[in-house]
């Protein structure tokens, strides 16, 4: 019995990520990466402190109802400016580790919520 669940085609599935480094969809990536279901960028933020609504921008365009952080090797805590940031535009942003992120990211767009990953890469 298949029990994977059903993607529709050209959906962004994170295949796999590691030190430095993610495969999307079949595509390499060798920085960090900003993710929606429908296209993957390199994002140019490299810390957890460097990361600002500015940074997020993309994501912000897309009308995402969820945005997952990956914070790296483990979670960390978002500063109250940035998340009051999210709360007024009505974004539920949920930070983890970066491992747990891709996972949750690929969850919850098999599922067909409006999800959004911001993932740094592991060192």
């Amino acid at each position: 019995m298949d029990i994977t669940p059903l993607i529709p085609g050209g959906r962004q599935v994170i295949d796999s990520y590691g030190s430095g480094r993610f495969q999307v969809s079949q595509e390499p990536y060798t920085s960090s990466i900003l993710v929606t279901p429908d296209w993957t960028k390199p994002w140019l933020v490299q810390n957890f402190d460097d990361i600002s609504i500015n940074s997020l921008a993309p994501i912000l365009a897309e009308e995402a109802e969820i945005l997952i952080i990956g914070a790296g090797e483990r979670m960390q805590l978002m500063a109250s400016l940035l998340r009051q940031e999210f709360r007024e535009a009505k974004i539920a942003v949920d930070i983890m580790d970066t491992g747990a992120a891709c996972r949750t990211y690929n969850l919850l767009m098999g599922d067909g919520r409006r999800v959004a990953a911001a993932l740094l890469a592991l060192p």
